[in-house]
């Protein structure tokens, strides 16, 4: 049986034989995820959750090719979305823990420095702005800026 809707409930009810494997589908889709909901996760529910949701998008697809319910093609674009914002919070927070290993050493990697403008990277640091060479120091010494009192 090719997408076969059962009209006494909401529900949609879906067999579909795909290349010899026999998939069936009969549950609610999930709402949407959000992203501070994904950052209080650890990384091995945040890959179940990505898995989760890969599996719904080939279920959907399924669905849609076989000419499922509206509802159904509806929700690819919210579950690859959902997909997306897993894969973000899972690559911030490798980079996180990147950048924490990474905190004391010498030189940081690249993709963990700092992106700013080429102009701004480049620019003197603020040691290197008030440096003063020795003949500087000297004159500097020598003589003083001068104060002046001002009458009103």
């Amino acid at each position: 049986a090719f997408g076969t809707v059962r009209p006494s409930s909401l529900r949609v009810y879906t067999e579909v034989k795909f290349f010899g494997y026999e998939l069936t589908s009969n549950k609610y889709i999930s709402k949407m995820v959000k992203a501070y909901e994904l950052r209080s996760l650890n990384k091995e529910e945040l890959l179940k959750t990505l898995s989760d949701l890969r599996k719904e998008l080939s279920e959907l697809a399924v669905a849609k090719v076989t000419g499922g319910a509206a509802s159904k093609i509806a929700k690819i674009k919210s579950v690859r979305k959902s997909i997306a914002r897993v894969l973000t919070v899972h690559n911030q927070q490798q980079k996180d823990g990147l950048r924490k290993a990474s905190a004391g050493s010498k030189y940081i990697p690249k993709d963990l420095r700092a992106k700013k403008t080429r102009a701004m990277r480049r620019a003197l640091t603020k040691a290197e702005r008030s440096a003063k060479t020795v003949r500087q120091q000297k004159k500097e010494v020598a003589f003083p800026m001068k104060k002046f009192a001002v009458k009103a």
